[in-house]
């Protein structure tokens, strides 16, 4: 049912996550080896998921499995296991990238926004998302879809009570202790499972449970890029040039930038996930390793003269 890649550490901080089937695949062959090198560096468990933790017929998809695995690990693998990290599998780490769990509140579910505090203008990004999907994807690719809905009209869509926020479900941080019966209860075992979504899945739930709860910590946006905004405002002639070395760059370059980067969704974009980029690319993890060290540094400017390019 599920595998551990690497050993639990002192500090009892894991990373899990949930992919069966060709997504257990995908994930040995284009995301683990990031993720390894990123545990190894902060002494962190990995364990994955390969068969659903709930074996019942009428049990839910996989995507709402992930609210069972705090109570299934504390009851099946370790009591000891304190805080973790569920990403979705789809998920590329950066291993030059801060301890996350540094960054958590015990007391709170740590997530990451994709309305606020982002580095660039979300509706100029939807914008571009929708033009180069129509143009280059698909020809009746509605321009005003739902993609545009604000928070308020995320939650008003599913009668909820309304936040301010809204948040992507395939990262967030819990502890064990207090938030796995939340998880189990509130999300699980709460929504049938014929309930119907916006996206189809567990996201809308996620953030109006979190949220009713009250008891949420804000990351950094770096902790979870969304490629595809990515993609649409940095390198938008990617929807027209589908030439892999180009977008193993991009993405490379993605990575350099953020922390971790989400390849979500079901549209072509997503797929950009398997152009196998650094680590597996060893050039460019080499200097994206060489760059994270010289950033580090403080520099003490002086003059050498005119500095001129060799002919």
């Amino acid at each position: 049912m599920y595998r551990i890649f690497n050993k639990i550490g002192k500090n009892q901080n894991v990373i899990c996550t949930i992919a069966t089937n060709k997504y257990f695949l995908n994930f040995r062959k284009y995301a683990l080896k990031s993720w390894m090198l990123y545990a190894k560096k902060y002494n962190l468990g990995i364990i994955v998921f390969f068969k659903n933790i709930d074996q019942n017929k009428n049990a839910k998809k996989s995507t709402w499995q992930k609210y069972l695995i705090g109570d299934f690990v504390s009851k099946n693998i370790s009591k000891k296991i304190k805080n973790i990290l569920y990403l979705d599998s789809d998920i590329l780490i950066n291993p030059n990238s801060p301890n996350i769990f540094k960054y958590h509140n015990n007391k709170k579910i740590s997530v990451a926004s994709v309305h606020k505090n982002l580095p660039y203008p979300l509706q100029d990004v939807l914008k571009r998302v929708s033009f180069f999907r129509r143009k280059y994807y698909l020809k009746k690719y509605p321009l005003d879809s739902t993609i545009f809905f604000t928070p308020e009209q995320k939650y008003k869509f599913h009668n909820y009570k309304v936040f301010d926020d809204f948040y992507c479900a395939g990262m967030f941080v819990f502890n064990c202790k207090n938030f796995n019966s939340f998880l189990k209860k509130k999300l699980y075992e709460k929504y049938s499972k014929n309930f119907s979504s916006l996206t189809g899945g567990d996201q809308s739930s996620f953030n109006f449970e979190v949220n009713n709860f009250g008891r949420v910590k804000k990351l950094d946006y770096k902790f979870q890029a969304i490629w595809l905004y990515e993609m649409a405002w940095k390198y938008p002639f990617l929807y027209k040039h589908q030439n892999k070395k180009l977008i193993k760059e991009c993405i490379s370059t993605s990575l350099m930038e953020n922390y971790f980067l989400h390849f979500a969704g079901p549209w072509f974009e997503s797929d950009m996930f398997k152009a196998g980029s650094y680590p597996y690319d060893k050039k460019s993890y080499k200097e994206a390793k060489t760059f994270d060290i010289y950033n580090k540094k403080k520099v003490k400017p002086k003059s050498y003269g005119l500095i001129k390019p060799n002919n």
